[in-house]
């Protein structure tokens, strides 16, 4: 009986250490480091949502979607829900997906006028 309690103590211990690691994903995995995008278009929406936003634009009648920082992590660069409206005219950068989708990863957004949206550009390693 000794010996059951204890493997279902382990088993309970380790369940909240695993939630986590399923919940993110590693940029190399979904995104291609050598594949640098850069596209011009039309904000159709801006999701400031966990674990990661998402900015839907639209570039010569194709939807695109780039997957931005958790809002904790755009609010320390600077950025606020109202960071890009619909309609904006803006200049993506970032890394395409490895699969082929019009998916990437947002490494920076400029305005019309060309300045950067937030204080500073996300890297591949950000969080």
């Amino acid at each position: 009986m000794r010996l059951m309690t204890l493997v279902v103590l382990g088993l309970a211990a380790s369940i909240p250490a695993s939630i986590p690691a399923t919940a993110h994903h590693s940029f190399a995995v979904y995104f291609d480091p050598d594949a640098p995008v850069t596209l011009e278009g039309t904000v159709t929406a801006f999701r400031f949502t966990n674990p990661h936003g998402t900015l839907v634009f639209e570039v010569d009648g194709e939807e695109w979607r780039a997957e931005t920082n958790a809002p904790v992590v755009l609010r320390r660069r600077g950025w606020t829900r109202g960071s890009l409206r619909p309609g904006q005219h803006v200049t993506v950068s970032g890394w395409r997906s490895r699969d082929g989708r019009n998916y990437m990863r947002l490494r920076e957004v400029r305005d019309e006028q060309g300045n950067l949206i937030g204080t500073a550009p996300f890297g591949q390693n950000d969080g």
